[in-house]
């Protein structure tokens, strides 16, 4: 390890989650380093929303902004990937390559502590078309993007039992709602009875692919019935963690489960983020992949006050020793 680079905490990933917790050990006259790959889950999103006072910021300006605050209290962050975590002895080291193209190289550092927000992956069930317009006019939160598309034609596509519940929320926001049974589940009377008695359309078949024009979405071709016009799709992806670096740690993603059915995996944390491996806590999707970016954030400064105070601990043992 780098001798000369020895932080008592390192964030792994700068998104909300990340940098909130790096801002509080920050504050904190705490040493820590933010080690950012630049890809977060929601860049292929415009803007943000129901961040009380940043509402309709971009997420990148939002970001910069974080990194800002970060650095202005004394932390570190950098753009690199972190490929590697090990504990050595009662440290940690973290394997940091630099992004393609920039100095640097291959160094690694170490951490009394570890704030891992990764994250997670959105897969998106594997329908033409459906990809190149995700997070524009392909959808999955009516919270995130719902008020944009309100009053428009809306169809949500049926891979699992999610759908319902999606389109329940969707039909308050437009009384052009379509639920695509695709390959989702039956319906049951209840369920049935709960959408027809909010105006919600059934569309039987499944969907050969989503069409699109030079304007936006148009609609979807359905096995046998042809083109349906629709203005969104909302779907529900399976949300995977951004797990990897965890597994040598003996961290391993658990399923989570809408009654019986997988709908992704997370990292198991206590309500501070404290894994069962000492040392290591996790905040934002990585842990709660349901969670709105405000949700992440707050996460995230409760993750970086506890470690705090683990680190404060550490050190009174230390020297009544």
């Amino acid at each position: 390890m780098n001798e000369n680079e020895n932080y008592d905490v390192v964030v792994v990933g700068g998104g909300a989650a990340g940098l909130s917790g790096a801002v509080a050990l920050a504050r904190s006259c705490r040493s820590v380093l933010v080690v950012d790959a630049g890809d977060p889950r929601n860049a292929p999103a415009g803007h943000v929303h129901n961040f009380l006072s940043r509402d309709g910021i971009p997420p990148s300006e939002l970001y910069a902004t974080g990194r800002a605050e970060v650095t202005g209290y004394g932390g570190r962050v950098e753009t690199g990937r972190v490929t590697a975590l090990a504990r050595d002895g009662e440290r940690f080291g973290v394997q940091i390559s630099a992004r393609d193209g920039e100095q640097g190289g291959e160094r690694t550092v170490a951490a009394r502590r570890l704030l891992v927000a990764t994250g997670l992956r959105d897969v998106l069930p594997e329908v033409p078309g459906l990809a190149a317009r995700w997070g524009i006019d392909v959808l999955h939160c009516p919270y995130c993007h719902g008020w944009e598309v309100r009053g428009q034609r809306i169809g949500i596509l049926a891979t699992g039992p999610a759908a319902v519940h999606q389109a329940l929320l969707f039909q308050q926001l437009s009384p052009h709602v379509t639920l695509l049974q695709h390959t989702g589940p039956a319906l049951d009377a209840d369920q049935r009875e709960q959408l027809a008695a909010l105006g919600v359309a059934i569309a039987a078949g499944e969907v050969e692919r989503i069409e699109a024009d030079a304007d936006g979405l148009t609609g979807v071709r359905l096995a046998g019935r042809g083109h349906l016009a629709l203005d969104a799709v909302v779907v529900a992806p399976r949300m995977e963690a951004r797990a990897e670096l965890l597994e040598p740690l003996g961290l391993k993603p658990a399923e989570v489960l809408i009654g019986e059915h997988p709908v992704g995996t997370r990292i198991e944390a206590d309500r501070t983020g404290a894994t069962a491996v000492p040392g290591v806590w996790v905040a934002g999707n990585l842990t709660d992949p349901q969670a709105q970016l405000i949700g992440a954030a707050a996460a995230g400064l409760m993750a970086g006050a506890t470690i705090n105070f683990d680190l404060i601990l550490d050190e009174a043992r230390r020297r009544s020793t």
